[in-house]
């Protein structure tokens, strides 16, 4: 297989052009800061969107996450239940407030949070009163259930949507199941600011609260007044404008992804491997990044430390790692699945719950020994794709 002349990326940004314009009117209104028309539009639109009351537009949607945990009250030495297979911004927040992360495993049908662990982990920690859940590549957790079980220990909820922007569960949006929500504008998400975030909620008081810490915790007064500690986390209204010409293309995007998905799906069909699985009945993801999951018995030696990988080559059968080697041979970009936050040397020690669904197996393990993430462009051309499937297709020769 020869090179793709341009690069093939996993997730790059998709610009439209009215980015730039709300760009130069915030350039040449002189609302530069972290005020400004833009920053009120794309929250005003958001809450339309997603059907939220207040959306607090900050830096990132790790600083949305860290003002959510703030919020929930969390004290030093608390344990704070938190999706096991996500990325580290998820839990870092819970550390910033020296809280005790809880890892809760995965389960095979959706690879989010496992309801039936969370239940166990109450068992085991029942003085536990927030859980922090994601939504992992687009894909909503079982977020009736997990809300459930949270109602009936006394525990908030926090529902990290930053990969999930525009997915629904049970036609509601993700973004609004918590108490407190984030979404991220990450350069790599469906829709982006190059960097940016938000935190939804229903509470305006909460939202208040939230849009003083991120402005340093500055009173009303004369002067600068300060009784609290805050943060320097508001979005600038620069950020915003890239936001605001990016959020009419919200669907577009969705469905763009969704193609890739399907397209990847239909050129696998005969292959021993899943895609990342959802429930059909009652779930549409935003379709962020298409991954696949090889079957056991299609798997060569494989292994990794904490920094390296590599395989054994077996004739019909493969492994992450190879396919990854052979995507970036043709210039291509993949990547494994997030490595669990239990298997994580910051986080080793920390406690981890299973549930029975693994049956002894531990299920995000056996997900990132297995999975990985395939470029997943909106930009990629079907012919693309289809050389992005002969790549796979061949190491299982």
């Amino acid at each position: 297989m020869e090179k793709f002349e341009k690069r093939i990326w996993l997730s790059s940004p998709t610009m439209h052009g009215d980015e730039l314009k709300y760009m130069t009117e915030a350039f040449e209104t002189n609302w530069m800061s972290t005020v400004g028309a833009n920053i009120n539009e794309v929250e005003k639109a958001v809450c339309e969107k997603l059907g939220c009351k207040n959306a607090v537009a900050l830096s990132s949607g790790t600083a949305a996450l860290h003002l959510a945990v703030k919020l929930a009250g969390v004290r030093p030495g608390d344990a704070v239940f938190c999706t096991d297979m996500t990325f580290a911004a998820t839990v870092n927040p819970v550390l910033y407030e020296k809280a005790t992360p809880v890892f809760i495993d995965t389960e095979y049908d959706t690879w989010n949070m496992d309801p039936e662990a969370l239940e166990e982990a109450f068992e085991r920690y029942p003085d536990t009163k927030l859980v922090v859940v994601a939504n992992l590549y687009g894909t909503p957790a079982k977020l009736d259930e997990i809300c459930c079980v949270a109602k009936k220990h006394g525990a908030t909820v926090i529902e990290d949507a930053a990969e999930s922007l525009g997915a629904s569960y049970r036609g509601r949006q993700t973004g609004t199941f918590g108490t407190y929500n984030v979404i991220s504008f990450n350069g790599n998400k469906i829709i982006t600011g190059s960097t940016g975030g938000m935190l939804l909620t229903d509470d305006g008081e909460a939202a208040d609260r939230a849009r003083k810490w991120s402005t340093q915790s500055r009173e009303n007064a004369p002067w600068y007044q300060h009784k609290e500690v805050g943060y320097n986390y508001r979005m600038s209204n620069v950020v915003a404008g890239v936001v605001r010409g990016q959020w009419p293309y919200l669907d577009e995007h969705i469905a763009q992804k969704k193609a890739i998905y399907e397209r990847y799906k239909n050129g696998f069909c005969d292959l021993p491997v899943t895609m990342n699985p959802y429930q059909v009945d009652v779930m549409e993801p935003n379709f962020w990044l298409s991954c696949m999951l090889i079957d056991r018995d299609a798997m060569c030696e494989q292994h990794r430390s904490d920094g390296k990988a590599w395989y054994v080559s077996e004739h019909g059968k493969t492994c992450p790692t190879e396919i990854l080697e052979a995507l970036a041979g043709c210039n291509a970009e993949g990547r494994p699945i997030w490595k669990p936050m239990h298997m994580q040397p910051i986080f080793k020690g920390f406690p981890f719950v299973t549930g029975p669904q693994g049956n002894g197996v531990d299920v995000g393990a056996d997900i990132f020994e297995r999975g990985l993430c395939l470029p997943s462009d909106n930009k990629m051309l079907p012919s693309e794709q289809d050389g992005i499937i002969e790549i796979v297709r061949r190491c299982f020769d």
